[in-house]
């Protein structure tokens, strides 16, 4: 079947509806169209970025990339060596689980031509990422949930794994003891890798997996595999990608928005300095939760931002493999 895509013709006509509303909200000047601004030469690919510092998982991207790979398969390989390490609690096999014990992963992907594919709520299945391309690839859909996704997982050959280690059930139960649900900043928000990439070509692509926030309510989703929310591709322009308390992503559908601020003109940085201004503004008064953004434009330039001190992103290029300190909204 013909893969699906995302809105694929909306994107233009969306910009005009909503990037002026949302410059002017903030009192800034309509910036220029990026079109309008001179040519560079100066293209940094092939190259990776993902959230955290994720070494391991940049290392296998630039891996794909500098032997002449696609961006898309960069990012799904790339995001897989952290859900296959059980030592990483946030994502794949090891996550921590649900209030009730169960381990639940989301993960969406995304290409340079706009097709996109996620799950959501996903048990015993160790690579969600891979699931989620197969949606993308394989059905006219966008994203499965639960059962379905699980069913669908087994009809394509993936193998039913055991999520839930020693560890994580030990943690688990010593949690029930007080069961009580307060995620602490830049442990248990330090749910997701998002990973974007731009391949020799200059083509984008994206991926997002998780297992949430640990002790979530049973059925509870985030942001990581909702298109535009967790994750954001355009290949004219650039990617987006966020890690956090998806909800407050969700409200403000932060990488859709990071990416038409790019598109407007602002730099990766500035788009992603804007993106958190605006979930703190419908925040105000409260600074007890964390947002990271990360982003690429065409060009390869990146950037990334937060609400507090301590969100890191790493990036893989010619010009090295760098772990960066974001700058963040609460002064550190």
């Amino acid at each position: 079947m013909k893969r699906r895509k995302f809105l694929k013709n909306s994107g233009t006509a969306t910009a005009a509806l909503v990037a002026t509303p949302l410059l002017s909200s903030c009192g800034e000047e309509t910036t220029r169209p990026q079109q309008d601004k001179p040519a560079t030469t100066d293209q940094k690919r092939p190259i990776a970025i993902c959230t955290w510092n994720f070494m391991n998982a940049t290392a296998k991207a630039w891996e794909v990339l500098q032997s002449g790979g696609r961006a898309l398969d960069a990012v799904e390989h790339g995001v897989m060596v952290e859900e296959n390490d059980v030592n990483n609690q946030t994502v794949g096999k090891g996550g921590r689980p649900d209030r009730d014990g169960n381990v639940t992963l989301d993960a969406c992907i995304m290409d340079k031509d706009g097709n996109c594919g996620a799950v959501l709520a996903l048990q015993n299945i160790a690579n969600p990422i891979s699931v989620a391309r197969k949606v993308m690839e394989d059905t006219p859909h966008v994203m499965l949930a639960g059962e379905g996704a699980e069913k669908f997982a087994y009809e394509k050959g993936f193998e039913k794994t055991d999520l839930l280690t020693e560890q994580s059930r030990k943690e688990w139960l010593e949690w029930k003891k007080t069961s009580e649900y307060k995620p602490i900043i830049n442990i248990e928000n330090h749910d997701t890798i998002g990973m974007l990439a731009i391949d020799k070509d200059g083509d984008i692509a994206g991926a997002c997996t998780t297992s949430g926030m640990a002790y979530k309510m049973a059925g509870r989703v985030g942001d990581s595999p909702i298109i535009g929310a967790g994750l954001f591709v355009d290949n004219e322009v650039g990617g987006a990608t966020a890690t956090g308390v998806g909800e407050e992503v969700v409200r403000t559908v932060g990488s859709f928005l990071i990416v038409e601020l790019m598109r407007q003109g602002k730099s990766p940085q500035e788009a992603c300095e804007e993106g958190v201004k605006r979930i703190m503004a419908k925040n105000e008064g409260r600074d007890d939760f964390q947002i990271g953004f990360i982003a690429i434009n065409k060009n390869g330039d990146t950037g990334g931002y937060c609400i507090q001190p301590g969100f890191t992103y790493r990036t893989y290029s010619e010009e090295g493999h760098v772990n960066h300190p974001a700058e963040s909204y609460v002064p550190a």
